[in-house]
């Protein structure tokens, strides 16, 4: 997809930092969120996340669910048992390989959490409603371009090159 290059020079780069700063903004409020909840629950940050991929890309095995949160598979273990221990997850037999296992999220703590995030759900789903569909398109698209961004720069982070490239 080519670069949009309408309007003056200034006011698009005031436009791009006024997104930067909302993104950054929004991911802080989100972590603020996702903390509240993870203390009603009693269930750590990093173990939340875990168990959103999970939900979210499930069944996992655990190598995999290491690789996609970043993290080193000893502290998988350590989250994975505290999950699986409070009832958020099971590990079970993977059908095509009876020696490896795979982690699923179990449903009704699903439920919990679904509860406790239902007002940024409406919220979001009201926001939304604002929206043509056409513009919710172009919502859709940039903000899985900009995933795609982080998991470049995080990639890149890893594997020792310091930057994102595009």
């Amino acid at each position: 997809m080519s670069h949009v290059t309408s309007g003056s020079g200034r006011a698009r780069r005031q436009l791009t930092t006024q997104i930067r700063d909302a993104l950054r903004d929004l991911h802080n409020q989100l972590s603020t969120l996702n903390r509240q909840v993870g203390v009603q629950l009693a269930i750590k940050d990093t173990d939340m996340d875990c168990l959103d991929l999970i939900s979210r890309h499930g069944p996992l095995s655990p190598s995999s669910l290491a690789r996609q949160a970043g993290l080193h598979p000893a502290t998988m273990t350590g989250i994975l048992d505290r999950l699986e221990n409070a009832g958020w997850i099971a590990r079970e037999r993977d059908p095509a390989d009876r020696r490896a296992i795979t982690v699923r999220a179990l449903p009704d703590r699903g439920r919990e959490m679904y509860h406790l995030f239902a007002g940024m759900n409406s919220a979001l789903d009201s926001i939304c409603g604002d929206y043509d569909e056409q513009q919710l398109e172009l919502l859709a698209d940039f903000l899985r371009r900009s995933t795609e961004a982080g998991l470049t720069a995080t990639h890149n982070l890893t594997a020792g090159t310091g930057q994102a490239t595009t």
